[in-house]
C-alpha cells in the first residue's frame, strides 16, 4: 500500500483497521470509533475519505479480492492446483473468510447488482476465463462455467473456518490441514482433471 502522503497512509490505516474490525465484528456490529482508534485518526478524517461503513466495508471486500487473486491465482488448465492454494490461503486466514461472509449475510439481497461490485465482478471475470478454456478444449464443455468455479471454490474452502474441528496440537493440525488439502485436490482432479496449457 502506498504511503507516499499523510492522505494515503491514513486512508491505508483506516483500511487495514477496518479490515480486522469488520472480521472480527461484521458490518453492524463494527464500529466507525474503534476503526478510527486503531486506525490513529479520527472519525472526521476517516468520513473524509469514506461515506461510511458500507462504502468502507466495499473497499476492504475489493482490497481482499485483489489480495485473493494474487495468492491463488486461477490457472484454467490446472484448477486441482487453484483449488490447493485457495484452501491455504482461507486456512492461513480463516478471519478474511469471516469478513466475506458478513457481506453475504448483511447485506440486502433484494437490491438490483451493483456493477461495481468486487466479488460479482471477480466471478463474471473467472467464469469468463473457464468458458474461454471450454472453447479451447481445457475443460469439459457439458459443465456450466458458473458451476465449475462454485464447486471448485467450496470444495477448496470447506475447512477453512472450522477450527473447532481441527486438532489442538500444532503438528497434527497441520498433517490433518495436509491430509484435508490432499482430498481436496484429488476431488477437484476427478471432477475437473488437470490438461495441458
Amino acid at each position: 500500500m502506498s504511503a507516499s502522503t499523510g492522505t494515503d497512509s491514513t486512508r491505508d490505516r483506516i483500511v487495514v483497521a477496518a479490515t480486522a474490525e469488520f472480521a472480527r465484528h461484521g458490518i453492524a456490529g463494527a464500529r466507525i470509533e474503534r476503526i478510527a482508534k486503531a486506525a490513529r485518526t479520527s472519525k472526521e478524517r476517516l468520513y473524509a475519505h469514506f461515506r461510511g461503513k458500507e462504502e468502507l466495508y466495499a473497499t476492504v471486500v475489493a482490497r481482499e479480492m485483489t489480495l485473493v487473486a494474487e495468492a491463488t491465482r486461477l490457472d484454467v488448465t490446472d484448477l486441482p492446483g487453484y483449488a490447493g492454494r485457495v484452501h491455504d490461503y482461507f486456512t492461513a486466514h480463516p478471519d478474511r473468510l469471516r469478513l466475506m461472509n458478513w457481506g453475504r449475510l448483511e447485506l440486502p439481497g433484494d437490491t438490483a447488482p451493483d456493477p461495481n461490485d468486487p466479488i460479482r465482478a471477480t466471478v463474471f471475470h473467472k467464469t469468463e476465463q473457464l468458458r474461454e478454456a471450454q472453447k479451447a478444449g481445457h475443460l469439459d464443455p457439458a459443465w456450466d462455467p458458473a458451476d465449475i468455479l462454485m464447486f471448485v471454490n467450496q470444495l477448496a474452502m470447506s475447512w477453512a473456518g472450522q477450527a473447532d474441528l481441527l486438532p489442538s496440537g500444532e503438528k497434527q493440525r497441520a498433517a490433518f490441514l495436509a491430509a484435508r488439502r490432499e482430498a481436496i485436490v484429488t476431488a477437484v482432479q476427478r471432477l475437473f482433471p488437470a490438461s495441458a496449457a
